[in-house]
């Protein structure tokens, strides 16, 4: 393998745009189904009924539960999306709070 010549900063820039433009156009849309658009609509507005009507409660788990939802619905193009199991629990989180731990403290 024969070592590349060293490169000014300017050079590396000038490299690195021309690969970013060279990644941009071969580049595929993304087709997106009818179902698949049905089911993030209907997904959506579980998610922002969950957040209007969670803004009363109190508790951290309900600040942890609105956080999630909040970056759910900002990551909303991106390929990994989860699945309805996880998704049931993301609308869940804000109402249902954890389980309160068992500890040993023997105070009278």
């Amino acid at each position: 393998m024969a070592p590349q010549p060293k490169l000014s900063p300017l050079q590396e820039q000038e490299a690195r745009r021309r690969a970013q433009m060279e990644a941009k156009a071969s580049k595929t849309p993304r087709n997106i189904s009818d179902e698949e658009k049905a089911l993030r609509k209907e997904r959506v507005a579980a998610a922002k009924e969950a957040l209007k009507n969670s803004v009363g409660l109190k508790g951290d788990h309900v600040t942890s539960g609105r956080t999630a939802l909040k970056t759910y619905l900002q990551r909303l193009n991106e390929k990994n999306q989860p699945d309805d199991a996880r998704f049931a629990e993301l609308i869940e989180a804000p109402f249902k709070a954890p389980p309160k731990r068992n500890t040993n403290d023997r105070r009278f």
